[in-house]
């Protein structure tokens, strides 16, 4: 698996925080039985198979244009859990329009199961080697907060204190049964 490359960009005396959600690489397929008239809108999947708020793409739909989302080649959306058979979609507003009922498909690469997994952010110098610059770890930068997403923060006084300007990042899981997957990198900058 290639790890994701996501620039971080740092500004001294401020909190760094991001989300960050590590996806199996099968697809999902759920067809939607209803989508609302509605802003935001919701969409009706039964049995979607998520269990908190995910990315998904959505393909098909007649009536409501900017719900359609092609994968790979846009962006997905960020979906909402209502429940078990229920989506929202905050970025998009149904409102007016007449989207058809059954038509659609909702897309999805379900959650790297993070249970037992810990993950661990080194900054350094260069992107394969160099001193290190920073150092997260699980409870100390990183949590877990629901199903494949990792919560990294770096607090003020950490970015305060740090007098250089550049370096490179590496993101890392080790799963419960030894193996370690590097899921992101990136170059860092650090402004004033």
């Amino acid at each position: 698996m290639q790890p994701a490359c996501l620039p971080m960009r740092l500004i001294r005396g401020a909190t760094y925080r991001d989300t960050r959600r590590l996806m199996q690489p099968p697809k999902e397929y759920r067809p939607l039985t209803a989508i609302s008239a509605t802003a935001p809108v919701r969409l009706t999947v039964p049995a979607h198979g998520l269990a908190g708020d995910w990315l998904a793409w959505v393909i098909g739909t007649t009536g409501l244009p900017d719900l359609n989302r092609e994968p790979p080649r846009q962006l997905p959306h960020r979906v909402e859990v209502i429940d078990a058979d229920t989506l929202e979609i905050n970025g998009v507003s149904g409102a007016g329009l007449k989207p058809v009922p059954g038509s659609g498909q909702l897309i999805y690469q379900p959650p790297v199961d993070l249970i037992g997994a810990t993950a661990h952010l080194v900054i350094r110098e260069r992107e394969e080697g160099g001193g290190q610059l920073l150092e997260l770890t699980m409870g100390s930068g990183i949590t877990s907060t629901a199903p494949g997403t990792l919560a990294v923060e770096i607090d003020a006084d950490t970015t305060q204190a740090i007098t250089w300007t550049t370096g490179w990042y590496h993101l890392e899981v080790t799963f419960a049964d030894g193996t370690v997957s590097r899921f992101f990198r990136g170059p860092v900058t650090v402004e004033q």
